[in-house]
């Protein structure tokens, strides 16, 4: 139903369609917007070259009760506390795998999808611990329109590491490309639990919420969670305020600016009285003689 508020929301929608579809930078890819080459999530390691890669991760955690170190492990027990559990250790990349990835992102760069592709399919045989070129792969299939064989990278990517939101968003990416908009809206949530300030996961959410799945209270929580990330005004500000006037709540106030001490008087030192005059001399009476 024709609503008055249409033509609003039709160009705030269209206005921030094209923001996320516009430009791409040398950091990680923010979905909806032209891909950009995903770097490898560990930092590089410092070992010696020809290192022997780092083994397959296989997902699983220490125990709880396993001590970080052994010196940790003997405080904790004379102290008579649980040891904290362990944090996951990430894989570490080898040289030869950082050399390689550089390599074929620098084909991505320049446009030279078909080496960029054997690029990254070699690393990602070599070093299958890591993600980042399986979605590489599946910007690249995506951007020619392999809709299918990017979502199956992509797949592979998050089966791989689980926590990489990049590769979650990019995902969702594809699969709202692909028609499966609850699949994508589920996607965007896995990378919002993975990482819960990759502000582009929100706005990829609110998106599909709304001009996909008709849910528009899950779409302006989305946005207005992109907004307090990103601090973006125009166009999602104008889209949140559609998305408010359909759910019947009241437009968001500004913040009232703060009220501003009074003026000094002219050549006056603030915090001190004016200045008065001294007092005229008195006339002298019985004057001469």
């Amino acid at each position: 139903m024709w609503s008055p508020g249409f033509n609003n929301r039709a160009a705030a929608c269209a206005a921030l369609l094209v923001a996320a579809l516009a430009g791409c930078h040398s950091a990680p890819p923010q979905a909806e917007r032209a891909p950009a080459p995903v770097p490898v999530s560990a930092p590089a390691a410092a070992t010696t070259k020809g290192a022997t890669p780092a083994p397959a991760a296989t997902g699983a955690k220490a125990p709880a009760n396993a001590p970080a170190n052994g010196s940790q492990g003997a405080a904790a027990a004379a102290a008579g506390a649980t040891p904290a559990p362990a944090a996951a250790v990430r894989p570490e990349v080898p040289p030869a795998a950082n050399a390689d990835f550089t390599r074929a992102v620098g084909y991505m760069r320049a446009g030279n999808a078909t080496e960029a592709e054997l690029g990254f399919k070699q690393i990602a045989l070599q070093y299958p611990q890591f993600a980042a070129p399986l979605v590489n792969l599946g910007i690249l299939y995506r951007k020619a329109g392999r809709l299918e064989d990017s979502e199956q990278a992509l797949k592979s990517a998050v089966d791989h590491e689980g926590d990489d939101a990049a590769a979650w968003s990019e995902l969702g990416v594809t699969q709202r490309m692909r028609g499966e908009f609850k699949d994508a809206a589920a996607s965007y949530e896995q990378a919002i639990k993975a990482d819960p300030q990759f502000a582009p996961a929100w706005r990829n959410l609110g998106v599909v919420s709304d001009l996909y799945l008709g849910d528009p209270q899950r779409a302006l929580t989305a946005l207005t969670r992109y907004q307090e990330l990103t601090g973006e005004e125009k166009p999602v500000s104008g889209w949140i305020a559609e998305l408010r006037q359909r759910l019947g709540l009241p437009p968001l106030k500004k913040p009232e600016a703060a009220p501003q001490p009074a003026a000094a008087p002219p050549d006056t030192a603030p915090g001190t009285a004016p200045a008065t005059a001294p007092p005229a001399p008195a006339a002298k009476s019985g004057a001469g003689g």
